[in-house]
């Protein structure tokens, strides 16, 4: 058998979602070889190499936690999520209340004999991900109802939220809409969709008033200054990341000839897109956000064909938690967000957050595959009963 062949045999599912996982991935080792070899010399971190090498290690343990939950049935996670949940949010606790901060924030936590900090956000919000889709799939015969439905959601996304806030605002957002339109899309009634919006905007103005008395675990001058910059046009970062993509022109300067990442701070993380757009022009910028686009056309199409709620929910919110976080990347780079810190999904440099990416787009296969395995039976069914038909 060809290795086409094995890999057809292999790798079922949605073959453009694998095509996705597998070019972000690959694209993702050469933009942060070239992106994070200056920052890492002027920090005196390590070397280009260095950076390679870890995003290498990186991306192939992703790649094999994809094919992990690619190949567990979807209905598994369903068991695990509560546990999770429970397990994600004492982290988070101990993470805001605990840990020594890095560049004034409270995200990471050291695993010992392991040379790389585990985010706890990332653990969160994958875990409230899977806990909405099963909390909402289970009450679907009365969705509608408010003390079987809409509190056992609003509870988690409000504590889980409340607890990113302080120290990661932007992750907290990001968390708050995919579970409001996974709401949505599991048809929730407005009115307890408004009511958890209310919800969360009272308790994101009460953390932000704590914050001028906790400044040292609520960011909230950091927050003032990011929006200060954005509406003034003055942020350094900014004008930076507009003079990289306005010099990469429609083919952009070539691969590792960027200029602008040596005065980027974290270009290999936060601003990454526009070192993408200064080396690859418009095209390459344009066909990264293409892949985003592809990737959530794909899971609609899913969504659409999933016999079951579960799986049909849980592959949204996943999509929906990797493809408005690029989208809210893109956005900071061309100046029509604030400064997030909000990375670009499989593309970033990054630890904990490539891991769970990978393992977002495992699980979404998983489902695609079950969506695909059930259709073929279906028509195995329909040719069997047409030939007994005949044969009566």
């Amino acid at each position: 058998m060809s290795v086409v062949g094995e890999l057809k045999e292999h790798l079922k599912g949605d073959r453009a979602i694998w095509m996705i996982t597998f070019t972000l991935g690959i694209f993702s080792l050469l933009a942060v070889y070239s992106a994070a070899g200056s920052s890492f010399f002027r920090n005196q971190i390590g070397n280009t190499e260095f950076a390679l090498v870890r995003q290498l290690l990186f991306i192939t343990l992703g790649f094999i936690l994809t094919y992990i939950c690619y190949s567990l049935d979807y209905m598994k996670y369903a068991r695990f999520a509560p546990l999770l949940l429970a397990i994600a949010i004492p982290l988070l606790a101990y993470t805001l209340l605990f840990t020594e901060g890095t560049n004034g924030a409270n995200r990471w936590i050291s695993i010992p004999w392991v040379p790389f900090n585990l985010q706890t956000s990332d653990v969160a919000r994958f875990a409230l991900i899977l806990f909405i889709a099963r909390s909402l799939s289970m009450r679907q015969d009365y969705i509608k109802d408010f003390k079987h439905t809409f509190l056992p959601v609003i509870i988690p996304v409000t504590l889980v939220c409340l607890l990113i806030f302080p120290a990661n605002f932007s992750t907290a957002i990001l968390l708050f809409i995919t579970a409001i339109l996974m709401m949505f899309i599991s048809r929730v009634s407005m009115k307890y969709i408004s009511l958890l919006l209310l919800f969360g905007l009272v308790g994101f103005l009460g953390i932000w008033v704590l914050g001028e008395q906790f400044s040292e675990i609520i960011r909230v001058n950091t927050w003032d200054s990011r929006i200060d910059k954005f509406i003034s046009g003055e942020g350094h970062q900014i004008i930076a990341s507009k003079i990289a993509i306005a010099e990469g022109g429609w083919f952009g300067v070539g691969p590792g000839e960027s200029f602008q990442r040596n005065y980027l701070a974290y270009c290999y993380a936060d601003f990454i897109y526009a070192i993408i757009c200064e080396e690859y022009g418009l095209i390459g910028g344009v066909f990264i956000l293409g892949l985003y686009l592809l990737l959530l056309v794909r899971c609609i199409g899913i969504v659409t064909r999933c016999p079951k709620a579960f799986g049909a929910i849980l592959a949204m919110g996943l999509c929906l938690n990797i493809v408005i976080q690029a989208f809210a990347n893109i956005a900071v780079s061309v100046e029509l967000l604030p400064v997030t810190g909000l990375t670009l999904p499989l593309v970033s440099m990054g630890g904990t957050s490539i891991l769970f990416t990978c393992m977002s787009l495992g699980i979404i296969l998983s489902v695609s595959r079950y969506v695909e395995e059930a259709e073929i039976a279906k028509v195995e069914l329909s040719d069997i009963e047409g030939r007994d038909a005949n044969n009566i």
